[in-house]
């Protein structure tokens, strides 16, 4: 017998999470970034500020299949069709393995940088609503999830009324999600494409008016520097550059990352450019996994690890790269017990993911026992709070009691 669910998907998440995000943007008025206005700010990131890109998982992704307990005999008697085992994984030591979809993300774990993986993380009396989860994730609010965006609580305390304030965060969603939306500021959307300039002869010639020249007016010179700008971001952005070649760095994912992919080169070039964003949003959807999870769970995981992989070693080439930390989330894991649709319901604690170069790589928190079970839930041992806490304050750089009040403990190292 399967369970049958509703579709899920990205818009309906966005659209059902943000109540009263929806009306905050009707005051603050987030917006779609033009192009002009990015290329405009190209080199304007401070070499010394730290760069956040949040990528959310929508539909609950099942940690447990996701770093895996193989070698757990309680792993594999609840779930007896759709364990692993241990020599299927990917070893990463105190008995548990990366999903076998995950080569990439391993690579960066043997390298012993790079990858930190929060075991247990979740909050108190957990909900097994995806929207209302979602929400709690989004605004950082357990038990009031209808304020603003935890970033963008962020975006209120740091506004200054500048130019820069509509580029400060910036989602490569269609529809602003809510954790960008504040009471005052919101974040804007700009969409993965490509930036379309002239080619060959002509494409050569419009780059020649970008040549400085010291008999050039303000006027002129401040128009030669736009043009010049107007070239670099889309050799940024675009993976074709002048001769038909492709930027190795953009190639490393062949394809395989699929719409994360394409957001996270979007963010990548954005970033070399120096834009001075602070905040990135990315998704990918399609994890609520009732029925016959192990296809799409690896198809979706082979998707996210090849995005992360190229992006991380991708950044890993630029200064301004190396100043980008990743954090990988979902709204809840799922049931430590199978279905009898060879899938698994919603459930509670789940990993995060951080990623970067400034990561010190390794296991944070503990892992989650599979006997002592919360109503057959896993027990959460690292609230989210406090992960939010620890990027707000060694990322952003920003007060994380005023970003995220109430977070129950401090900061850990990252």
């Amino acid at each position: 017998m399967r369970t049958t669910v509703p579709a899920l998907t990205r818009r309906r998440f966005l659209t059902a999470t943000a109540v009263t995000g929806a009306a905050a943007l009707a005051v603050v008025g987030a917006t779609t970034v033009p192009w002009e206005d990015l290329f405009a700010s190209a080199g304007d990131l401070d070499p010394n500020a730290g760069v956040l890109v949040v990528v959310t998982l929508y539909g609950g992704n099942d940690g447990l299949n996701t770093v895996v307990p193989a070698s757990d005999p309680a792993y594999q008697k609840a779930r007896p069709e759709l364990a692993y085992r241990a020599q299927d994984v990917l070893d990463v030591g105190e008995g548990i393995g990366l999903n076998p979809a995950m080569t990439g993300l391993k690579g960066l774990w043997d390298s012993g940088e790079s990858l930190t993986i929060v075991r247990g993380v979740g909050y108190p009396e957990p909900d097994h609503s995806h929207f209302r989860s979602m929400a709690i994730w989004q605004t950082a609010s357990p038990t009031s999830p209808n304020g603003a965006g935890w970033l963008g609580r962020w975006l209120d305390a740091v506004s200054d009324g500048s130019a820069a304030d509509p580029l400060r965060a910036l989602s490569t969603e269609t529809v602003l999600p809510p954790l960008l939306v504040g009471a005052d500021r919101a974040g804007s959307t700009v969409a993965p494409g490509t930036l379309d300039l002239p080619r060959g002869a002509l494409g050569r010639a419009v780059a020649g008016f970008a040549a400085p020249d010291p008999t050039d007016d303000p006027w002129r010179a401040k128009a030669a520097a736009s043009i010049g700008h107007l070239g670099t971001l889309r050799a940024a952005v675009d993976p074709a550059i002048e001769g038909g070649t492709v930027k190795p760095a953009v190639a490393k994912t062949g394809g395989k990352g699929g719409d994360l992919g394409h957001q996270l080169d979007l963010i990548a070039g954005l970033v070399e450019a120096r834009v001075p964003t602070r905040v990135y949003s990315a998704s990918l959807g399609g994890f609520d996994t009732h029925a016959d999870e192990r296809g799409t769970q690896e198809r979706l995981l082979g998707q996210l690890d090849a995005a992360l992989t190229g992006f991380v070693q991708r950044l890993g080439g630029s200064d301004a790269g190396r100043q980008v930390t990743v954090l990988v989330y979902s709204e809840f894991g799922r049931r430590v017990q199978a279905n009898a649709s060879e899938g698994t319901d919603h459930g509670t604690a789940s990993p995060v993911l951080l990623l970067g170069a400034g990561m010190r790589g390794g296991f944070t928190g503990q892992q989650p026992s599979l006997t002592d079970l919360y109503a057959g839930d896993l027990r959460a041992h690292v609230d989210f709070r406090d992960v939010y806490a620890s990027l707000v304050d060694k990322v952003l750089g920003a007060d994380p009691d005023r970003v995220v009040p109430g977070h129950p403990g401090g900061t850990f190292a990252l």
